[in-house]
């Protein structure tokens, strides 16, 4: 039997990353084969590409390629070959980000990333979606607080994370079956009641 892919999106700061592990935990508790990993990244390529990604200014067009490259990579390593072993795949980030930074926050037209999506992923979507959403002040200072050093696009002003938030509630709305918002400004404790709620219902 086919496995399970989750992913976890929301903009920095969002407490996407807080949550991972115990998401992990609790699958593995429920019975699931649970692999943990993230994009850009997953495999030592992917890791590269993505020290580049973060790191390096480079042309828009160049930036989504090495995404979707780092993503080739890891599909083809990663992803493709634990789904099929019946193994679940849980993974920090995956295309509904390039759409919601490259797209909504840089400003790269939906229709070339669609391409580069189609060309790359072959129909393959997520099953499940977790989407960790809070205002954007609230992700900015959690941010501040939380790191001594940011990459690139944690640094960006809040315009573009408003763009990234806007970008990202549409992809919400446009795939109602595959997205669960979760409110992140909750408390620790009511945001894993919320996960823990969705995560339930999906593995009956």
């Amino acid at each position: 039997m086919r496995g399970k892919f989750i992913t976890l999106e929301g903009v920095d700061g969002a407490g996407k990353s807080t949550h991972l592990a115990w998401i992990a935990s609790r699958l593995k508790e429920l019975g699931k084969d649970v692999i943990v990993t993230r994009e850009p990244g997953g495999t030592p390529i992917g890791e590269s590409l993505r020290q580049l990604i973060l790191t390096q200014p480079m042309a828009l067009e160049t930036e989504a390629l090495l995404v979707f490259a780092a993503r080739s990579e890891h599909l083809t390593k990663v992803i493709l070959p634990a789904l099929e072993e019946g193994r679940w795949v849980l993974s920090d980030r995956f295309t509904d980000a390039t759409f919601a930074y490259q797209g909504g926050g840089r400003g790269l037209a939906r229709e070339r990333i669609g391409e580069l999506e189609e060309w790359v992923q072959h129909g393959l979507q997520p099953d499940l979606t977790l989407f960790f959403d809070v205002p954007l002040e609230i992700a900015q200072a959690r941010l501040l607080a939380q790191r001594s050093a940011l990459d690139r696009f944690e640094q960006e002003n809040l315009a573009f994370f408003g763009r990234v938030r806007a970008a990202y509630l549409d992809r919400a709305s446009s795939y109602p079956l595959r997205f669960r918002q979760i409110d992140g400004t909750q408390s620790l404790a009511e945001v894993k009641q919320q996960l823990e709620d969705i995560i339930s219902i999906y593995c009956l």
